[in-house]
């Protein structure tokens, strides 16, 4: 039987912890539902807003709904904190729905990981506002954000 691992693995530095956020944001840019489950634990417990997903399998539907409904969807995950096996980051992402209307949603998120690098604990708050298209600030092209595009703190959100 193969261990499944994720490093960078805990106890975290500040090095890395900011690696582990990085993959984590390239990853949810990349709207893989299959490749973004693989960071999380087989029976990963959740909260995201008002939804409790649980284990791999409901981790990859939420996603999947999430990502058919967000067009657009761009991403930026800052460290907020951590300490041996926990971090906390903030967040923000931009994204519309199908009538075009555009949002900007910010939140906090709280992770515990596993001696293996994976995520057994999620916990995030989220909040929705709507911006103008032309208000937009998170519109590199699709995928990862470029290297020196800026940070939450530059863009000052």
């Amino acid at each position: 039987m193969t261990i499944e691992t994720k490093p960078p693995f805990p106890p975290f530095d500040e090095a890395s912890a900011k690696q582990k956020v990085r993959m984590a944001e390239n990853a949810w840019n990349t709207k893989d539902p299959e490749k973004v489950a693989l960071a999380y634990t087989i029976n990963s417990r959740w909260r995201n807003r008002d939804e409790f997903p649980h284990g791999r399998e409901q981790i990859k539907t939420f996603l999947t709904k999430k990502w058919q409904r967000e067009n657009d969807y761009r991403l930026v995950k800052e460290l907020w904190a951590f300490n041996a096996n926990r971090i906390a980051v903030r967040f923000a992402y931009e994204w519309r729905d199908d009538a075009g209307n555009w949002f900007r949603s910010y939140g906090n998120e709280n992770w515990e990981f596993d001696e293996n690098g994976l995520m057994q604990t999620r916990y995030a708050s989220i909040n929705d506002m709507p911006i103008k298209e032309a208000d937009r600030k998170l519109d590199w092209p699709a995928g990862p954000r470029p290297d020196d595009y800026p940070n939450l703190s530059e863009m000052g959100l």
